[in-house]
């Protein structure tokens, strides 16, 4: 990735910030983007002299067509963008918050429509690479999780539609699968009990939480090698494989344990917030 111009959203924290650690440590120059200026500094000081950060929602065209045009006139290029923004909240839809329901689809699926509208030109320039991060939740929708499987169902899809459109221009796109990591959005899921206990219901391998550092090492060297998948976990392709029959598998599963957890949801108080420190920064947008 040396000399490469690295753009990632969602890089305050997390897998954002270590992926543009680790593209920095590549020898590549990077610009953060996300919602929390302190964090984002920290970020772009561990990433080198060379790294810059901007403030930028993913949910404002607008805002971000600005800071794009910012990135490009600093840097001069860019080379990879990665749309990595994401929030996520949990609990049955019956009972859901509409207005948090409809932030993860915003922030996690426009957004990243957003991202690609604002860098493509620049993108083309310098036939880049844009990379999708997705999930195990566009592989395999998880009961609770109905907003945030739809929203990745729907990143891989438009990634999809993407790499085709641009293909004859030399732009490449890539999509990143991962299961649970480690994240502090993950770790803001597991402080609802009901939610921690349907997780860990899942069938194996599904149901573990993975270490961050090797999922980002995993993912930046796909992004290095412009791969159009890139697995965060060894054992994903198998579940790519096999998406054809993980919802009946999942639905198979949840028919015996749905109810108990659905009622120990409620019986703790039905907690509809976004989850992680990252959903309270995009909460406060």
């Amino acid at each position: 990735m040396a000399g490469r111009v690295v753009v990632v959203t969602g890089a305050a924290r997390g897998l954002g910030a270590l992926l543009a650690k680790g593209a920095a440590s590549r020898g590549a120059r990077v610009a953060l983007l996300g919602l929390e200026p302190a964090e984002l500094a920290a970020a772009a000081k561990a990433c080198g002299p060379a790294a810059r950060w901007w403030e930028a929602d993913v949910t404002s065209p607008e805002a971000l067509a600005a800071t794009a045009g910012e990135v490009l006139a600093h840097f001069g290029r860019v080379d990879t963008v990665v749309a990595n923004a994401g929030i996520a909240t949990g609990g049955p839809v019956q009972y859901s918050d509409p207005r948090t329901f409809d932030k993860v689809i915003e922030v996690n699926l426009l957004g990243s429509v957003n991202t690609a509208r604002a860098f493509l030109p620049a993108l083309r320039e310098s036939q880049g690479y844009f990379f999708q991060i997705a999930s195990l939740a566009a592989l395999t929708a998880a009961p609770m999780m109905a907003a945030y499987c739809a929203s990745k169902s729907g990143v891989e899809a438009f990634a999809h539609s993407l790499r085709a459109e641009v293909a004859h221009t030399g732009v490449g796109v890539g999509i990143g699968y991962l299961s649970w990591t480690d994240t502090d959005m993950v770790r803001g899921a597991d402080e609802n009990p009901a939610l921690r206990r349907m997780r860990a219901s899942l069938p194996f391998p599904g149901n573990r939480t993975y270490p961050l550092r090797p999922t980002a090492a995993r993912l930046l060297a796909g992004m290095a090698a412009r791969r159009p998948h890139v697995y965060g976990q060894a054992w994903l392709p198998a579940a790519q494989a096999a998406r054809a029959l993980m919802p009946a598998a999942i639905t198979w599963n949840a028919r015996k344990v749905m109810g108990r957890y659905e009622a120990e949801w409620l019986a703790g108080g039905g907690d509809t917030r976004l989850v992680g420190a990252g959903g309270a920064a995009a909460g406060r947008g």
